[in-house]
């Protein structure tokens, strides 16, 4: 490692003691930032289950509904369309809400907005329905990020960013296997009408519970002791200067790609282990939980070995580019393989290995994407950049759908679907090991201010 990768400035670490001068900001304890930092948590399990119920779903409600693979697929990216919108009123939402509020309102969509499905199913239904919860969760990502943050220094989000972005592993390890059960023994209407009352209890948990932290947006202008106070009170700046920073754009791309495995996993990934490599209903939405359980380690690891070197001193672009560039590649170079493996087994280790090395990219982006901005727009820049993240969940699903219609066998259209977001992931990477740097970045966002 060169001297050129390492830098000392360990601003923020210290503000796990911080509080605010007149006493209005909440004392940060280890303990305290982590249970609410827990409550998010639990918001992005109900969160990422609302997705993944589609992909457990989906054999049950074509036989049903009489619906295609493309007709699966199209139903899964016109969720990504509406979720994509709905990315860019996060700013909005928390300008003129508080995290508590809006991340209350939106949940309480999420619970509701499927039963009407349950009541009466048809295609138009279906696509209603889950247009409507993805304009409802497109704000979210971007806010629960902000309200983990806000417990949080900036040199210390890799670790929460990755339990974050690990609640989809949680969802499908935890909540997958469930809802699979249920579907199996008492149809798909009633893993819908249990995921609204998991998202009650939820609500019952956040409104106890939840607390602002003192890393908020809300908290600039604030007299704030300790060395975090100069960086809670920089000025906003232009967003076209944050937006289109060479770090902004190359991470925004490699982020779509991996999004689009990320969708196309969680609409089409017990379909693929059950009607492409022949296992049972119940086997495949168990399996379905595998690339999670890889996912999760990963994520949790970098997060912590990241979080470790920010401490010491390492750069932004070591930590939070190079580590999950690398990763992306490692994902690329195996899912390009699948095509030409015949194993159900070993193609199921493949996309779970695959998706594990992928999905380390989420927490450490994101935490790289964060730093760029003054606090204040934390929101409104997540928003923006987890709107385009989404892009890729518009054509993945449905592109997926096409490719199983009309390939010879659908365990091969299945394939090919996962070998060409392989290679395009490999490819983005690529552009953000050349392109991005978060530091360099940020000095020229601030000279703008």
């Amino acid at each position: 490692m060169t001297t050129g990768e390492i830098s000392h400035d360990k601003s923020g670490t210290a503000g796990d003691r911080t509080r605010s001068a007149t006493g209005s900001t909440p004392l940060v304890t280890p303990g305290r930032a982590w249970s609410m930092t827990g409550l998010v948590i639990f918001l992005y399990v109900v969160n990422y289950a609302d997705k993944a119920v589609l992909g457990i779903i989906a054999q049950p409600l074509a036989r049903e509904l009489g619906m295609t693979s493309s007709q699966i697929g199209l139903v899964g990216s016109l969720f990504f369309v509406t979720f994509t919108v709905g990315g860019f009123f996060a700013g909005p939402l928390a300008k003129y809400l508080t995290l508590r509020w809006a991340l209350l309102a939106l949940g309480l969509i999420w619970s509701v907005v499927m039963l009407p499905l349950v009541v009466s199913a048809s295609f138009v239904m279906l696509v209603v329905t889950r247009m409507l919860l993805g304009l409802a969760e497109g704000p979210s990502s971007a806010l629960m990020h902000t309200a983990a943050y806000s417990w949080h220094p900036p040199a210390k989000r890799g670790l929460p960013g990755a339990f974050l972005a690990g609640s989809a592993s949680v969802a499908k390890i935890a909540l997958a296997p469930v809802l699979t059960f249920i579907t199996v023994e008492w149809g798909w209407r009633a893993a819908l009408v249990s995921l609204s009352i998991l998202g009650a209890v939820w609500m019952t948990c956040w409104l106890v519970g939840w607390k602002e932290g003192p890393f908020a947006g809300k908290a600039v202008g604030k007299t704030v002791e300790g060395p975090d106070a100069a960086g809670r009170t920089e000025p906003s700046v232009p967003w076209r200067k944050i937006l289109l920073t060479r770090t902004f754009v190359s991470c925004a791309i490699l982020i779509m790609v991996v999004y689009a495995l990320t969708t196309v996993v969680l609409t089409w990934l017990p379909s693929y282990f059950e009607v492409g490599l022949g296992y049972s209903a119940l086997q495949a939405g168990s399996m379905f939980a595998l690339p999670s359980i890889i996912g999760l380690f990963l994520m949790i690891t970098s997060g912590t070995v990241t979080d470790r070197l920010s401490a010491k001193g390492y750069r932004s672009r070591v930590v939070r580019i190079i580590v999950p560039a690398v990763g992306v590649l490692v994902c690329g170079a195996i899912l390009v393989f699948l095509p030409s493996i015949g194993t159900p087994a070993l193609a199921v280790a493949v996309v779970s290995v695959g998706y594990g090395f992928g999905a380390i990219a989420f927490p450490l982006i994101n935490a790289a994407i964060s730093e760029l901005c003054p606090p204040q727009q934390t929101a409104g820049t997540m928003g923006v950049f987890l709107a385009l993240m989404a892009v890729g969940g518009l054509v993945a699903p449905y592109g997926t759908g096409v490719l199983v219609d009309n390939a010879a066998t659908a365990a091969e259209g299945y394939a090919t679907a996962f070998q060409v977001i392989g290679a395009l992931g490999a490819l983005a990477a690529v552009l953000v090991l050349f392109l991005a740097d978060p530091e360099r970045d940020r000095a020229i966002i601030r000279s703008a201010a």
